[in-house]
């Protein structure tokens, strides 16, 4: 490239980062129709630092569709699989573009790009894809840097963990055993956290805690308002853990309203 074509380039270079810069600071949605789309778009551009240009990024945000929230309009809902996609998003600090889909009725447009009517769902390469696992592992392979592989020995750290939350909320018998269950596999992640953390992956956070992170913030609210149970102040690098992922800027932006989180699991407590 001659030095006068990067001159021409420059401005051009300026004014797109000045204005991602800018996005930064105004999290709102608003919502437009496209006269190349028929369905509403609800635009937010969540950047957890200044956007820098790079070779890699995406010319446009990256289009997602995600549960919305059934107690506040405009909100995002409480699906744990659509967090883990937008802190995706968020830790490799790409924009998108959230369209947000009310599962308890769900649009034509909808139904066009997710047939068994799922979230998440993404748009890459102009193919939608679904699947939340399918999903990051896809982000993980177009946008490699930062990096948030987990080594295959410790992707399935803490997967036993969501099954036994839900084995526990359901439960109406205090003596079937579930509650051990869950301890057992709580404490199991607290010993590992011990001797590898702070992160599943050492220092760096990677795919595996965005995964975790939103079924225990499932699990944390939920059973606190129907069984009225909290994590054991025995177990407290996983209380540690928790709290040190919760209060990530990635993840105060992409959680659900805890009015949701209730609301969804109210259907599995009372049948």
């Amino acid at each position: 490239m001659s030095a006068s074509t990067t001159g021409l380039m420059a401005p051009a270079i300026l004014a797109r980062s000045s204005f991602l810069a800018s996005a930064a600071h105004f999290p709102s949605i608003s919502r437009s129709f496209s006269s190349t789309s028929p369905f509403p778009r609800y635009h937010r551009v969540f950047l957890s630092r200044p956007f820098s240009v790079k070779a890699s990024s995406p010319p446009q945000p990256l289009d997602v569709c995600v549960k919305a929230s059934t107690t506040v309009p405009d909100r995002l809902g409480d699906c744990p699989f659509s967090q883990r996609v937008l802190l995706t998003l968020e830790e490799k600090h790409l924009p998108y573009d959230l369209k947000l889909v009310d599962m308890s009725n769900k649009p034509e447009w909808f139904l066009k790009i997710s047939p068994k009517g799922q979230v998440p769902v993404i748009k890459l390469d102009e193919k939608w894809i679904a699947d939340s696992d399918v999903i990051t592992q896809s982000l993980e392979e177009k946008y490699p840097l930062p990096t948030l592989a987990t080594p295959p020995e410790k992707s399935s750290i803490g997967s036993k963990i969501f099954s036994t939350f839900i084995g526990f909320l359901k439960s109406k018998d205090p003596s079937d055993g579930t509650e051990e269950a869950l301890v057992t596999e709580l404490a199991s992640f607290n010993d590992y956290i011990k001797d590898n953390g702070p992160f599943i992956n050492g220092e760096m956070i990677s795919a595996a805690d965005l995964s975790l992170g939103p079924k225990l913030y499932h699990l944390e609210i939920a059973l606190g308002h129907y069984k009225d149970w909290s994590i054991p102040d025995s177990l407290p690098l996983l209380k540690n853990y928790m709290k040190t992922i919760f209060s990530r800027d990635s993840f105060v932006k992409t959680r659900a309203l805890r009015e949701d989180i209730i609301a969804g699991w109210r259907p599995k407590v009372f049948g």
